[in-house]
């Protein structure tokens, strides 16, 4: 299962709240949904938020057996 907890853990450090994901980043309420929730997200988004976060993907999701 992927887990997105150390997404919310790298938004804290960097200062980056969801509502700047959604206005600045085009990341919409649905998919924060989705993510809090660690459901199933497309691979652009993911992109998405490497970008906006400046940021490697194993510092916002992680694979838990």
């Amino acid at each position: 299962m992927i887990v997105f907890d150390k997404l919310w853990i790298t938004m804290k450090n960097k200062g980056i709240s969801t509502y700047k994901l959604r206005e600045q980043c085009n990341i919409d309420s649905k998919t924060i949904r989705r993510l809090k929730a660690n459901e199933n997200i497309e691979t652009k988004t993911l992109d998405k938020l490497c970008i906006a976060l400046d940021c490697k993907l194993d510092d916002i999701a992680e694979f838990i057996k």
